[in-house]
């Protein structure tokens, strides 16, 4: 399974690991895979803090961290005299308040959003100005990686990637994508297809990665739709480098999942998510609920709001529901969501997620000794006589 890649980052595998949980990060980059945590869940501060953690535990072996960069986000992220909050229409915080009544959700005040000293913090971490100064703390440490989703990275944030000797890896979702984000200074590109969780395109993996491992002379990783070795092994049949996980790390024993979602996430199969911007304000795959329904298809929905917006009124109605839903609010357990791929329909136990990096591996070497069996034993393919 070591491919070019693995020599580039110092790597045992050509396994990448997304997640929001530093313990994640850590297990998997401890396993010989390269953990990276997404840094849009934390601010300046508090990166700082997390990244000192993984520093501490992991021995100098690699890690990267992740970044969002959205391109086409509302006017509002970019004014820093804005109160973001403000720009949330009465009627989008009337519905929420509407959701919480009809599915029985305690509300102790009127709901108007992630009402917090922090929120224009929060919404202006999607920025490109917000994600560079992630950047800044983050290079501040022993990275390996620094990814760029949703948009090209800043020219800053590759000119000081490349200054640091980091390499920079940015997700897409189609051809011309990922020639805009090698044109923008992508050392990496992340072929990402539709099946995967958070934020993602139309195009499906099998069809989406040869057709961007052709268009670019960048090393190439797959995402979506990868939890286990076959899918690792096809992923390198397609002409990936190696494979880029999300999905699976969340019903790990060390996931920052919630309970109630990880119930959700053990119980689901492949057809119980759903491609909806009820929760970021861009087409984001999770878990189908009444959250999602009821943005995506009732009557009285006043439809999401562009990113931030959507976000800043999501989370923080989500953090009342996670709440309630994990202590036991029926209601509330019909609304919670999380971004997950399809891949959920395989994730049906928990284990720790050194042991997710150990079965893959094993498994991956199963699939590559079948392949052999069935070629001969690595002969070169068949090809027919020139005419």
């Amino acid at each position: 399974m070591r491919t070019a890649i693995c020599e580039r980052f110092g790597v045992e595998f050509p396994l990448f690991a997304f997640s929001h949980c530093r313990d994640v990060v850590a297990a998997v980059t401890n396993a010989g895979g390269m953990g990276v945590l997404g840094a849009i869940a934390y601010s300046p501060r508090q990166l700082d803090a997390e990244l000192n953690w993984i520093d501490e535990r992991v021995g100098g072996r690699p890690y990267g961290v992740d970044v969002l960069v959205p391109g086409g986000v509302d006017a509002s992220a970019a004014d820093r005299s804005a109160r973001l909050l403000d720009f949330i229409p009465e009627r989008h915080r009337d519905f929420v308040t509407y959701l919480f009544g009809k599915y029985g959700v305690n509300l102790p005040e009127p709901f108007t959003g992630a009402m917090s000293v922090y929120a224009d913090e929060v919404g202006r971490r999607v920025t490109a100005e917000g994600a560079t100064g992630l950047v800044d703390v983050a290079l501040k440490h022993p990275i390996g990686l620094i990814a760029s989703a949703l948009g090209p990275p800043p020219p800053e944030m590759a000119a000081k990637a490349r200054e640091a000797g980091v390499a920079v890896a940015a997700l897409v979702g189609t051809v011309e994508h990922a020639r805009r984000q090698v044109a923008a200074g992508a050392d990496v590109i992340v072929a990402q297809g539709s099946e995967a969780g958070g934020h993602t395109g139309e195009i499906s993996t099998m069809v989406l990665v040869p057709q961007v491992v052709d268009a670019v002379d960048v090393p190439v990783l797959a995402a979506g739709g990868i939890a286990c070795g076959r899918q690792a092994a096809a992923a390198l049949a397609l002409g990936a480098e190696g494979v880029w996980c999300g999905s699976v790390w969340l019903t790990t024993e060390e996931a920052e999942t919630l309970p109630s979602v990880k119930r959700k996430m053990l119980a689901a199969t492949s057809s119980d998510t759903v491609r909806s911007r009820s929760r970021t304000g861009k087409p984001a795959r999770q878990l189908r609920s009444a959250w999602t329904e009821e943005w995506d298809g009732a009557q009285e929905s006043p439809g999401p709001l562009p990113m931030p917006l959507q976000m800043l009124l999501a989370e923080g109605a989500m953090a009342r529901i996670g709440r309630a839903a994990d202590s036991g609010d029926p209601g509330a357990g019909e609304l919670v969501t999380y971004f997950v791929g399809q891949v959920v329909g395989q994730m049906n136990r928990v284990r720790p997620a050194r042991q997710v990096v150990y079965d893959m591996i094993e498994e991956f070497a199963v699939a590559v000794e079948r392949l052999e069996a069935v070629t001969g034993g690595g002969t070169q393919p068949h090809r027919p006589p020139s005419s």
